[in-house]
């Protein structure tokens, strides 16, 4: 990218358009999963187990981009409601398991519904989703290499 970008007024910043949609997926995904009682975060929690049940937390924190400090508050309400369960590792008792309970595992179908419902409400005709997500992962991968150069 050149000096120009900025330049452009407000609404021609990519930085504005990509902090929009983040939100709008977050505002979208919060009305579908307002019956379950779980907030966006809580619904990556769960995909990241669906995926492999009985991880770690590090490897969930891993896969999500998330800190220990972020992931643990997640971590425990879900607990707490009754969506997973923790337990210390046989391999290393520092290290914590994460399993998937039996209401993660009967009510993964219906939140699927309920999510798919929402998009589906949202009229995203013409979006090229796995075009837009590769597009997504291209600029997210070019973002973690600064910050690695960094850290």
């Amino acid at each position: 990218m050149e000096e120009s970008i900025f330049e452009r007024p407000l609404e021609d910043q990519l930085c504005l358009e990509v902090y929009r949609a983040a939100n709008g997926f977050a505002r979208m995904y919060n009305r579908a999963l307002k019956e379950f009682r779980l907030t966006f975060s809580q619904y990556l929690v769960l995909l990241a187990l669906w995926d492999g049940d009985g991880i770690l937390i590090k490897q969930i924190g891993e896969r999500l981009g998330m800190g220990i400090g972020t992931l643990n508050p997640i971590l425990n309400r879900l607990e707490k409601q009754g969506w997973l369960s923790k337990e210390p590792s046989p391999l290393d008792k520092r290290a914590m398991l994460v399993s998937l309970n039996e209401k993660a595992i009967t009510s993964k179908q219906a939140i699927h519904s309920a999510i798919l419902s929402e998009v589906n409400s949202c009229n995203l005709e013409g979006i090229e989703g796995l075009f837009l997500m590769k597009q997504l992962k291209i600029l997210n991968n070019a973002m973690n290499q600064t910050d690695i150069a960094e850290g």
